[in-house]
């Protein structure tokens, strides 16, 4: 469900389309470095706030219709983050890790993919795409995620002519 093409009329750049890593991924990055804090790094690079929480980690699962009217499912692990007034927390590998033990019966499998959300005027949502060690600290890298039409055959004026009608 990703474009790597911006589309939706807002001037801001769509950051590059990559796949985010699963739960089995992250928590091997995370239980090889425990005492390390965590760092996370937005698609260009900055990093968020050094004294972020994570607040929940959760099994999300979206079922839904496309505009050409076929039955999908998404399902994640998403990672709810929040930065509060207390600037001298840091998150360690070792407690995230910790967080995703609690979370285990609820997230049911490690395959699933992870995405982090942060509110910043909004609620906003993002891959996690990669972890890197660099000294004295694990970084988690964030991708960004971009809509898409799924029923493209269908709806494209292109094909909608060929198919019929079109949908949206």
């Amino acid at each position: 469900m990703s474009t790597d093409e911006n589309t939706s009329g807002c001037d801001c750049p769509a950051p590059e389309a990559e796949p985010a890593l699963t739960v089995a991924v992250l928590k091997q990055a995370l239980a090889a470095e425990p005492a390390l804090p965590l760092t996370v790094l937005w698609p260009d690079g900055d990093p968020i706030e050094a004294h972020f929480h994570v607040t929940e980690v959760g099994r999300v699962q979206r079922d839904f219709v496309d505009c050409g009217g076929t039955v999908r499912r998404t399902v994640t692990c998403l990672l709810q983050t929040w930065v509060g007034e207390d600037v001298d927390h840091r998150l360690t590998a070792g407690q995230l890790l910790k967080a995703f033990a609690h979370a285990a019966p609820v997230l049911g499998t490690d395959d699933l993919p992870v995405e982090l959300e942060y509110e910043a005027c909004n609620v906003i949502q993002f891959t996690v795409v990669r972890v890197d060690r660099e000294p004295g600290r694990l970084v988690m890298r964030l991708g960004g995620k971009h809509t898409d039409c799924l029923a493209k055959d269908v709806c494209l004026p292109s094909t909608a002519k060929s198919a019929g009608t079109g949908c949206c």
